[in-house]
């Protein structure tokens, strides 16, 4: 007919999202796991301490299982720059460059950091190993948040590292459940909906169905 045109896609190419280019994908990646970050430091917040117990750390684990080491330490990143920027996104609706004037600085800074770490490990190959997950996820949602968070709440409490060490004694059963759920729905994902995933897809050409 007249005036029609009919596209006809390439063997492999997915027609579901056609015309949306890769960089609008990652950008809206982030965004969602920039919010979802915000949205759970709202959720179950306890001040407890300097540094309140919140659910903050778990959207981070996720941020970087799910999105890869550059889209989950990019999520953080955005996230941290709107907060500097006033938006009230961390816990308790904190907001602004005060947020990074206290005790829990060092942590929301580790944010970023801690996702990189986090997909680099779990995504370093496809497919995804158990083992690889756990260790990216104790690593970097664990080791390398307190190696950001520890030295700059001592800084800013006058705190020796033992009575740091043990005042975040209260976190590690949370950090400990936050984890086996973020390894949980990772793997569950990545068999469901593999799309997000492609730091990982990348390690390894799949055949197109």
């Amino acid at each position: 007919m007249v005036g029609t045109t009919q596209t006809t896609a390439r063997p492999g190419q997915s027609t579901q999202h056609r015309g949306v280019t890769p960089a609008v994908t990652a950008i809206s990646q982030m965004a969602v796991f920039a919010a979802l970050v915000a949205v759970l430091g709202q959720v179950a917040a306890l001040p407890i301490g300097p540094v309140p117990i919140t659910l903050q750390t778990l959207g981070v684990m996720l941020a970087g299982a799910v999105l890869g080491p550059w889209r989950g330490a990019g999520s953080m990143l955005l996230l941290n720059l709107l907060t500097a920027a006033g938006l009230p996104l961390m816990s308790q609706g904190a907001g602004g460059l005060g947020v990074y004037a206290g005790p829990s600085a060092g942590f929301v800074l580790g944010f970023v950091p801690a996702a990189f770490v986090i997909g680099l490990v779990v995504q370093a190959s496809w497919p995804m190993r158990w083992w690889r997950t756990v260790l990216g996820v104790v690593v970097g949602g664990v080791g390398v948040m307190y190696a950001c968070g520890l030295p700059v709440m001592m800084y800013q409490l006058g705190l020796a590292l033992p009575e740091a060490l043990a005042m975040n004694a209260v976190f590690l059963p949370g950090d400990a459940a936050k984890a086996v759920f973020t390894i949980l729905v990772t793997h569950s994902l990545a068999r469901a909906y593999p799309a997000p995933f492609t730091y990982a897809r990348r390690r390894r050409r799949i055949p197109a169905a």
